[in-house]
């Protein structure tokens, strides 16, 4: 089993998947205690990703999200229950 945080996970990921110049995955599941998807450890269930990438270029603000969105579904998949996505 990995040691590293389901955030640094996510950031690796995208990192091979959509080459990002810029990149932060922050875990905001201690912000939703209490709310529908948190599981009560205050970890891995809400997460903000900002990202800047070639890829997004020439793309509409809904595509940008989608390839984030693709790029991580196994990671939705397995348990996190929101993420917000800020394209830059």
């Amino acid at each position: 089993m990995s040691t590293d945080s389901l955030a640094d996970q996510m950031a690796t990921h995208l990192q091979a998947t959509l080459q990002p110049t810029q990149l932060e995955v922050l875990d905001e599941s201690w912000q939703h205690a209490g709310h529908a998807g948190a599981n009560g450890s205050g970890f891995g269930t809400h997460f903000r990703v900002r990202i800047a990438s070639p890829a997004f270029e020439g793309k509409t603000r809904v595509a940008r999200h989608r390839l984030v969105y693709d790029a991580l579904q196994k990671f939705i998949d397995e348990g996190v229950h929101a993420l917000a996505i800020e394209t830059l």
